[in-house]
């Protein structure tokens, strides 16, 4: 089996002199007026990319991730001490230029002195969630087993769904967490097609893209090309801001090459 069918450990190493195609993290700012060319990408150079993205998020520099790269779908194993080292390094890996799919098999593993029940777990939960001001925190009900957290409710933006599960990613004790709040916006109007298109056309990410939209109701479908995950996902949160949205399909096809 060749060099990318191996799982490699993350060690400390020069980056890779392709680090600077890397899409940018949510919330970076980047001048509107780039737009990114795609060009073949080879797996070997693709999987130390996201090794080195990986080693770059200061969070992961101790983290043994094992990474695999197969027609731009990445695979990421191994053992990490808290759940936001397993979404840290999710997040890096889904904002390097090549990856097209992600499969993550990470699994969260505390010290062996480390103890605390459910119990415990669900009050700090529902102390985090209170604590957030962008959370309706009494309108989501949260369970706990073995440390893994789902939490069910019905809120008015999508926004506060990922508020809700951002409060919780870091506490201690967490081992996964299922988000299954739906939204439903306290807005009745009709969702206008015209103003999430103008919203994506706003956005420098999209100015090459060929992203359509389709309304029916509160939902929005977007389909098309994208040339990566990170565009994708950017995609479907300006999806979610259109006031009335219940849902969001989002069935854009990411394709780098």
């Amino acid at each position: 089996m060749g060099m990318m069918g191996n799982i490699l450990p993350i060690i400390l190493g020069p980056l890779s002199k392709r680090l600077h195609h890397q899409i940018p993290a949510l919330g970076h700012a980047t001048s509107p007026s780039v737009c990114f060319g795609a060009s073949p990408v080879d797996m070997h150079e693709l999987q130390e990319d996201v090794q080195d993205a990986i080693k770059w998020q200061p969070l992961l520099n101790a983290a043994e991730i094992g990474v695999t790269a197969k027609n731009g779908v990445v695979s990421l194993t191994g053992v990490v001490d808290n759940y936001s080292k397993k979404t840290e390094a999710e997040n890096a890996a889904k904002n390097v230029a090549g990856v097209t799919a992600l499969v993550e098999k990470i699994e969260v593993r505390y010290p062996s002195s480390y103890s605390k029940t459910n119990a415990e777990i669900a009050d700090e939960v529902v102390a985090a969630l209170k604590a957030r001001w962008d959370v309706a925190g009494e309108k989501v009900k949260v369970k706990v087993e073995s440390g893994w957290i789902t939490l069910t409710g019905e809120l008015a933006w999508h926004f506060q769904k990922e508020a809700a599960q951002d409060a919780i990613e870091s506490l201690m004790g967490v081992t996964g967490v299922t988000n299954n709040i739906t939204i439903k916006s306290e807005s009745m109007e009709a969702v206008e097609k015209a103003d999430i298109e103008s919203a994506l056309k706003r956005n420098w990410a999209f100015c090459d893209s060929d992203i359509h939209v389709k309304v029916t109701g509160h939902r929005a479908t977007l389909t098309g090309t994208v040339d990566s995950l990170y565009r994708k996902d950017k995609a479907g949160s300006i999806a979610w801001n259109a006031p009335g949205i219940w849902s969001v399909d989002n069935e854009l096809v990411v394709d780098w090459n």
